[in-house]
C-alpha cells in the first residue's frame, strides 16, 4: 500500500507531466502538448489564478525539449504548455527567396496554433489565467510569438525570444518584451528595435556572449542554460532590463 501511494505521489508531483494532443477540427490538426504544471499548485485558484506559459520551440527540435525553462517557469508560477508547431504533414520551412515572405505561411499557421490552444484549453483550466498570457519562443518558435503578439491579441502580457531572427519584435507599450540573442548569428534588419524604440517600447535586448543558436535547447552546456535561467527569472521579476 505504501509503495502505491509513493507511486502515486510521483505520478502527481508538481514536475508532472501532461502529455496530450488538441484536436482543431477547423484545420484538421492535432497538435502536440505538453503541459506542466507549477511547483505551488496547490496556490491557485479561481480567485487568485496563477500564470500560464505558452512555449514555442525552434524549428526542428521537438517541443519536449526545453524542460530547463519548463521547470523554471514551473518554479516562477507558470503553467507551461509546451507546443508541438510542426506535423510531418506541413511543407518544410522555406531556405531561399526572401525568406519573411516564404516562411510567413508556417509562422501564421504557428500564430494559429496558439490562439487555438488558448482557447482549447481555458475552459478545462479554471485556475489558470489565460488573459496575461507570458509566450516563449525558441528560434522559429520565437518568429512564431513575435508574429502572434503582433496581431493586437489582448490576452499577451509578455513576450520572450531566444535567439529568434525575422520576425520584429512587437512594438507595443501593453507587452513586455525581452529578446535574447546569441552570438552566431544576427537577426535581420528591423527585428530588434533600436535604442530609441527601446526607450518608448520598453523593450529588453539581452545579448549572451560566447553562445551558440543551436546550444539553446536541453542538450546545450550548463552554463548557457542556467543563463538564460536567470535573465528569463529576472525579466519576470521586474529587475529591469539594465539588471537583467
Amino acid at each position: 500500500m505504501k509503495l502505491l501511494i509513493l507511486l502515486a505521489g510521483l505520478l502527481f508531483s508538481s514536475f508532472s507531466y501532461a502529455n496530450n494532443t488538441v484536436y482543431d477540427e477547423s484545420r484538421d490538426r492535432n497538435i502536440p502538448i505538453q503541459i506542466s504544471y507549477p511547483t505551488s499548485e496547490e496556490q491557485c485558484s479561481e480567485a487568485q489564478k496563477c500564470s500560464v506559459a505558452f512555449l514555442s520551440a525552434g524549428y526542428g527540435v521537438s517541443h519536449t525539449k526545453y524542460s530547463f525553462l519548463s521547470k523554471q517557469l514551473n518554479q516562477l508560477g507558470y503553467m507551461v504548455v509546451a507546443i508541438g508547431h510542426e506535423l510531418e504533414s506541413d511543407p518544410p520551412l522555406s531556405v531561399s527567396g526572401d525568406l519573411y515572405e516564404t516562411r510567413s505561411e508556417n509562422w501564421s499557421r504557428g500564430a494559429k496554433t496558439l490562439d487555438f490552444v488558448k482557447h482549447n484549453l481555458e475552459p478545462t483550466y479554471p485556475k489558470y489565467n489565460f488573459n496575461d498570457l507570458l509566450l516563449i519562443g525558441h528560434s522559429n518558435g520565437g518568429d512564431i510569438s513575435s508574429w502572434l503578439a503582433n496581431e493586437g491579441k489582448d490576452y499577451i502580457e509578455t513576450v520572450i525570444t531566444i535567439d529568434h531572427r525575422r520576425v520584429p519584435l512587437p512594438r507595443n507599450k501593453d507587452i513586455g518584451v525581452l529578446s535574447i540573442r546569441g552570438s552566431d548569428y544576427p537577426a535581420d534588419d528591423g527585428v530588434l528595435p533600436s535604442q530609441q524604440e527601446s526607450e518608448k517600447y520598453g523593450i529588453c535586448v539581452k545579448k549572451i556572449p560566447k553562445s551558440r543558436h543551436n546550444d539553446m535547447a536541453d542538450y546545450g552546456p550548463a552554463w548557457l542554460k542556467d543563463e538564460i535561467n536567470r535573465t528569463v527569472e529576472s525579466y519576470l521579476k521586474g529587475l529591469g532590463c539594465e539588471k537583467v
